[in-house]
């Protein structure tokens, strides 16, 4: 029997595979396709997604399929700019705002991982076509090409499989449908004279014809086209259709090789239910949203991140199984301010009446002009607003738990480089001063695995060994107010907490609540 049985192999189901397998758990992957997509889908995502990438081994594997996103700039029919956004290469994660990527090449080192790493078995032309729950296990069938049914037992089952997701049918999850939809050709293309864009990213807001420019990855690049009132689809999704479109930026078979092309209809929804029993939903199979701020597969990251830290926990009999039932009420709604902001940016980019869109430039281009827009990719830095959080006397979450967590450049016993680098990931206790704890707190955290930090300025000499030279000068500005700040293994902040028995305080309420058997009021 396998610990955690993963339905579908793209890259949300591949990180939960590396993420679940680094934790010392046994994991089988079924995925029905017997090769990998070829093409690109998703082409960017955000600091979070790198620094959780870097979580899975990949930090250092991934320059060649990279690049910088840069310049995002939003400009009318007429030219002129109504948005513009740089993205900084070191943003508060201490990796880039935005990254663009090319798919297959991310899918293909994400494999690699996994393949290194015991524990994980990974079988494609597999398609799964029942779940039966049974005590402790689950059951599962599936049929591969020749329809030969075959039967596999899991403690738990993550269903990755994507917007059609068979799992989240057979948990009976109803889905909540916000009615964004539009209809959009998506030409992916491979120059054949590399060239420089500038900038990078475009999105051209014309009501004729609403159009994006964007990169797909080193020497790839996608253009998009939005389908338009009085054009039908079966014109628009033609092979000349995109080669007529693509002319538009003056991309032709003399100049570049089509490698795709597909209507994308965008859609904004999320299950209704993420758990049942031992069976849960991630990625694409548990919400969809518009991909205008790159926000799906950087979601569905943070989904399989949240769950492998409570499985763990679970498994190695560190907290109750009503630990999970807080993955879905911390997602669910983490997960809908992504939506909100997609559908957003959607509404302005999607609009194609003439005096509408005259509307939104006039109002575009006074903010512009005084400087009050502030859209860019760290506003997508939402905070968790219940779950697994340091709750004050009334119960309610205290002051700034749930906040993502920042990271910086840290020395220590003579390394420098990134905090998660030079300390290691999991749960980690921030301190002003060497932290206090009696024996059953220190023992609890060092079942967790847990990592004691004492913060110093850069200058420090790091003489003890939990001493951390705070090099860029964010932990302690971040610390202000308070003794001690205890972070969780998914970058979250549990919370902080002021005075000499702070770090007790958090370390106990973080026991109370993962081990409590039921969830809190």
């Amino acid at each position: 029997m396998t610990d955690v049985l993963i339905v579908g192999y793209g890259p949300v189901g591949q990180v939960a595979a590396i993420l679940l397998a680094q934790r010392g758990l046994t994991v089988r992957v079924l995925e029905k396709w017997t090769t990998p997509y070829s093409m690109p889908r998703a082409v960017s995502y955000d600091g979070e997604a790198s620094r959780i990438l870097a979580a899975c081994g990949l930090g250092d594997r991934l320059d060649e399929v990279t690049e910088l996103s840069g310049e995002y700039t939003w400009k009318n029919g007429f030219g002129r700019t109504l948005l513009h956004v740089k993205g900084a290469e070191d943003g508060p994660a201490a990796w880039p705002d935005s990254t663009s990527f090319y798919q297959p090449g991310l899918e293909a080192r994400l494999a690699e991982r996994a393949a290194d790493l015991p524990g994980v078995e990974v079988r494609r032309g597999l398609e799964v076509t029942a779940l039966a729950e049974q005590g402790d296990r689950v059951e599962v069938t599936a049929v591969d090409g020749d329809g030969r049914p075959h039967t596999f037992t899991a403690s738990w089952v993550l269903g990755c499989d994507g917007a059609n997701s068979f799992v989240r049918g057979w948990l009976g999850a109803t889905v909540t449908d916000l009615g964004f939809s539009y209809d959009w050709l998506v030409c992916d293309v491979v120059l054949h004279t590399p060239h420089e864009f500038k900038p990078n990213n475009l999105q051209i807001c014309d009501p004729a014809r609403p159009r994006t420019a964007v990169s797909a990855g080193p020497d790839h690049r996608r253009w998009e086209f939005m389908r338009v009132p009085g054009e039908t689809l079966e014109e628009f999704r033609t092979e000349a259709s995109a080669w007529r479109l693509l002319g538009l930026f003056d991309i032709t078979p003399d100049t570049a090789r089509l490698d795709r092309y597909g209507v994308y209809t965008t859609q904004a929804c999320s299950a209704d239910t993420w758990r049942a029993g031992r069976v849960f939903l991630a990625g694409d199979a548990a919400h969809v949203m518009p991909p205008f701020l790159g926000q799906g597969m950087s979601s569905g990251f943070r989904d399989v991140l949240n769950l492998a830290w409570k499985l763990d926990l679970v498994h190695r009999g560190h907290a109750g199984e009503a630990l999970l039932d807080t993955y879905q009420v911390e997602r669910r709604a983490h997960v809908q301010h992504a939506i909100r902001m997609s559908m957003d940016s959607g509404a302005v980019i999607c609009e194609t009446d003439p005096k509408k869109a005259a509307g939104r430039d006039s109002v575009m281009l006074a903010a512009l002009r005084r400087r009050t827009q502030q859209r860019n990719v760290r506003s997508l830095r939402e905070a968790i607003v219940d779950g697994v959080l340091h709750r004050g006397p009334d119960g309610a979450p205290a002051p700034r738990a749930g906040d993502p967590a920042p990271q910086g450049r840290v020395a220590a016993a003579g390394r420098s480089g990134r905090f998660d680098d030079v300390v290691g990931t999991g749960f980690v206790l921030l301190t002003r001063e060497p932290a206090t704890l009696d024996g059953d707190a220190a023992a609890f955290l060092d079942d967790l695995g847990a990592h004691r930090v004492t913060v110093r300025p850069a200058d420090h000499d790091g003489a003890a060994g939990t001493d951390v030279a705070d090099l860029d000068g964010v932990y302690l500005p971040w610390l202000a107010g308070a003794d001690a700040a205890l972070v969780r293994p998914d970058f979250y902040l549990f919370g902080v907490a002021a005075g000499p028995d702070a770090p007790a305080a958090l370390v106990a309420d973080l026991r109370r609540q993962v081990s409590a058997p039921a969830l809190h009021p």
